[in-house]
């Protein structure tokens, strides 16, 4: 656990590829707004002798630190990797350098794939929802009314308390 811990950390202090890609020729979403964890992953295709290959890669997150590590480690992954090759990577591909995720961290790695699969035409993982996919901006999605489950009403603060 402190490897992985370590490895997470030193992700996070040098996070890849974070932020919108303008050009992108694909965009996917993951997450749920009712949790508040969701990432969104932006490729650039380009072809290579033939067969259409990942370019590039980006990613923006809302959710846990490790999250952002496996996103930012995927999205080195995924460069030069055909469609059909990125398709065919599981969560724990997916970490890289980082790898295998803690039990109550799998989610992290579930989060990613389904941005990927997302983006690549494909339904996101059975864990992933796509609320607000034609959202224009990551906090766009999580921004949507999620319909349906718990209600958060405020109450009114006591003077008393």
């Amino acid at each position: 656990m402190d490897e992985f811990e370590d490895k997470a950390r030193e992700a996070l202090a040098n996070p890849q590829n974070v932020g919108e890609m303008e050009d992108a020729d694909a965009v996917g979403t993951a997450g749920s707004a009712d949790c508040g964890d969701m990432l969104r992953m932006w490729l650039k295709f380009t072809e290579k002798d033939g067969t259409k290959v990942i370019d590039r890669a980006s990613f923006q997150s809302f959710g846990c630190q490790t999250a952002i590590a496996v996103a930012s480690m995927a999205t080195e992954l995924l460069k030069g990797k055909s469609v059909a090759e990125a398709r065919e990577l599981s969560p724990d591909e997916l970490t890289g350098e980082l790898g295998p995720l803690p039990p109550m961290k799998i989610h992290c790695g579930q989060l990613v794939e389904g941005a990927l699969q997302n983006a690549l035409g494909g339904a996101p993982a059975e864990s992933s929802s796509n609320p607000g996919g034609n959202a224009s901006t990551l906090a766009g999605s999580l921004a949507k009314q999620p319909t349906g489950g718990i209600r958060i009403v405020p109450l009114e603060e006591d003077e008393d308390h």
